[in-house]
């Protein structure tokens, strides 16, 4: 059994999110969700073990209500609320519970909550062992038939987790693109970049992928207008240092693909 943690805070995006994983679980087979809340800790001396548990009975009744709201018809899903920090909370719990993917919404109106629940995005992706998918808020579940891989097609063989990939093209089984977005690509591939590619293409021809080398300086720019120009459903990334993820989140980003499409986003931990 596959198992989805769905981070919980209440809000539209979050909710969204849960939908969105319930939609998708209806289309797969033998998944299981779980609804995980984190509160956080009060540090009052008048705070007694009776409030503690209080606390904790109100957070799963919430979750239980939201469950009812929205599981449509889906029984496998279960809920969970604990106390702590939200970064560390889910990445010990989806650790603990051998989780095969967590799904947790974005949002953000201002480019101040933009950016911080940017951070808050990225560190659950840096601290956690599983991929994340994350959800745009406007996103609804319409299939996830194309997907692109973005790769910089450097070292791929040993930086790229195939692994992980490969677990989560298993599970979907859509059209795969792979696409890299480099301002100095002409009309011919450098020798480098055919020899990563034949490494990419030995690991994942299995999925028939079909390989886009795209000139742009904009590198977000790039892929959102490649996601557009193909239908694709959802994209796959490999977060590092200055990576198309990491750029989602900077300031001068924040108005574009992340905030205004509705192709979800999965990060594959290195």
């Amino acid at each position: 059994m596959k198992k989805i943690i769905v981070p919980i805070d209440f809000s539209d995006t979050s909710v969204n999110a849960a939908k969105y994983a319930i939609e998708l679980a209806k289309n797969l087979s033998n998944i299981h969700i779980t609804l995980y809340h984190v509160y956080s800790s009060i540090s009052f001396s008048v705070l007694t073990s009776k409030d503690e548990n209080s606390r904790q009975m109100v957070s799963e009744n919430e979750l239980k209500n939201l469950k009812n709201k929205i599981a449509d018809g889906f029984d496998a899903i279960s809920c969970e609320a604990e106390e702590g920090s939200f970064v560390e909370n889910i990445a010990r719990f989806a650790l603990g519970n051998h989780a095969d993917l967590v799904i947790m919404g974005i949002t953000g109106s201002s480019k101040i909550t933009q950016v911080f629940m940017g951070t808050n995005t990225l560190n659950v992706i840096r601290n956690i062992t599983c991929p994340v998918m994350i959800i745009p808020p406007d996103a609804k579940y319409t299939g996830v038939k194309k997907v692109v891989l973005t790769s910089d097609f450097k070292d791929v063989a040993r930086t790229t987790p195939f692994a992980s990939i490969i677990k989560i093209l298993d599970t979907f089984k859509p059209h795969l693109d792979i696409l890299n977005v480099d301002s100095e690509h002409f009309v011919e591939l450098t020798d480098e970049f055919k020899i990563e590619k034949e490494a990419m293409k030995d690991k994942l021809q299995v999925f028939n992928p079909e390989f886009s080398f795209l000139r742009a300086y904009d590198f977000v720019e790039g892929i959102s207008s490649f996601v557009e120009s193909r239908n694709i459903d959802a994209i796959i990334t490999v977060p590092r240092k200055h990576s198309f993820l990491s750029q989602l989140f900077v300031t001068s980003h924040t108005k574009k693909l992340a905030y205004h499409s509705n192709v979800p986003i999965i990060a594959v931990p290195a």
